[in-house]
C-alpha cells in the first residue's frame, strides 16, 4: 500500500461516523462471505474465518443493542437482536453443513443493515 494510501485510510478511519464505521464493518464481512460464495472450489477454506468474524461483528452489535445505555427506541433495539439471533443460528447451520448458496442469506442481511446505517435503505 501506498504512503498516500495509508495516510487516507488513517484520516477516513478519523472522521467516519460511528454508523460509518458499523457500516463498513458490515460490508467488508459480506464481502468476505461473497468471495468465498463466488470462488467456492478456490476458497471455501476461508469460511471458517469469515464466518468467526461475521459472528464476532454481530454479537458486539447484539451486546450493545440489549445493553441497558442504549438511546436506540426499545422497537428497534429488539428488531435488531432477533436479527442477530437468526444470523447466529444461520452461521451454525453453515458449518454444520457448508453450502455456498447459504451464504446468501447472510451476506444481504448485512448489506441491507449497512444500507440502512448509511441512509440508503
Amino acid at each position: 500500500m501506498t504512503q498516500a494510501a495509508q495516510a487516507y485510510g488513517a484520516v477516513a478511519r478519523k472522521v467516519a461516523t460511528p454508523r460509518e464505521t458499523e457500516a463498513d464493518k458490515l460490508l467488508f464481512a459480506a464481502q468476505q462471505l461473497t468471495t468465498i460464495r463466488d470462488a467456492w472450489d478456490a476458497r471455501k477454506v476461508e469460511l471458517p474465518a469469515a464466518l468467526l468474524n461475521n459472528r464476532k461483528l454481530w454479537s458486539i452489535f447484539m451486546a450493545d443493542v440489549t445493553s441497558p445505555d442504549n438511546p436506540l427506541p426499545r422497537e428497534l433495539r429488539q428488531n435488531i437482536a432477533n436479527i442477530g439471533i437468526f444470523v447466529m443460528k444461520q452461521t451454525v447451520s453453515i458449518m454444520d453443513d457448508p453450502q455456498p448458496e447459504k451464504l446468501g442469506t447472510l451476506i444481504n442481511i448485512n448489506r441491507e443493515l449497512a444500507a440502512g446505517l448509511l441512509g440508503r435503505a
